[in-house]
């Protein structure tokens, strides 16, 4: 088999069998893949990327173990060369935003997982990124925007994005440290910068806001 005929290796991470078995049946159906490996959490989709060396990773957003950031985290650090589909059940533009920044290389929502997942690795394997058809559009205007221009959640990194998420879901700054494998001072400061690019005045605030943003886990 010729490389350019070489059956193109993906592996999924998402906690939900279910959604592992589904999509792992529509990558079955086409001869151009093979599904090398599945995970649950945060670290199983690590081991993955060190022992399997898939050349697609299908990951969820929000997994036991830290989510979808550590392991785009470990991907940049060790120069992986594995292209990543981030999927979630979150409809929102800041996802997909945060996911892109962060190094994924496509973004789609659990609803139409089954009926993207195909285009999408079709997409990634000709160095495009894919960005779910009805937000990509959004999507791309924000992406296009300088940082220092943006407000409101846009202006946030991604670590304080992540912050603001757990905090949100009612966990405390010890909890979100833990979750985001940082110290509770660190998570402390990212906390402050939250408050301020939000002007907002508490944590309690912080927690309304989450919610009426649709944030939380």
């Amino acid at each position: 088999m010729t490389d350019e005929n070489k059956l193109m290796r993906v592996a999924i991470a998402d906690d939900h069998a279910m959604v592992r078995e589904a999509l792992a049946r529509v990558l079955g159906d086409d001869s151009t893949l093979e599904v090398v490996a599945q995970a649950q959490d945060t670290g199983g989709a690590i081991r993955i990327i060190r022992e399997d060396h898939p050349d697609v990773l299908v990951l969820d957003y929000n997994m036991p173990g830290g989510g979808a950031l550590p392991v785009l985290e470990e991907i940049a650090r060790t120069k992986s060369p594995v292209r990543v589909l981030v999927l979630t059940i979150h409809e929102s533009a800041h996802y997909a935003i945060r996911a892109i920044e962060a190094g994924a290389h496509g973004f789609l929502v659990k609803s139409s997982a089954v009926e993207e997942l195909l285009n999408a690795i079709a997409a990634v394997r000709r160095g495009e990124v894919y960005i779910t058809p009805r937000m990509s559009q959004v999507v791309i205007e924000q992406l296009r925007q300088p940082k220092r221009f943006r407000t409101g959640i846009d202006a946030l990194s991604t670590r304080e994005f992540e912050l603001l998420r757990i905090l949100g879901s009612g966990q405390g700054l010890k909890e979100a440290a833990l979750h985001l494998k940082i110290s509770v001072s660190t998570a402390s400061t990212y906390r402050a910068r939250i408050l301020k690019k939000l002007n907002l005045a508490s944590t309690s605030e912080l927690i309304r806001f989450a919610i009426e943003h649709e944030l939380t886990e």
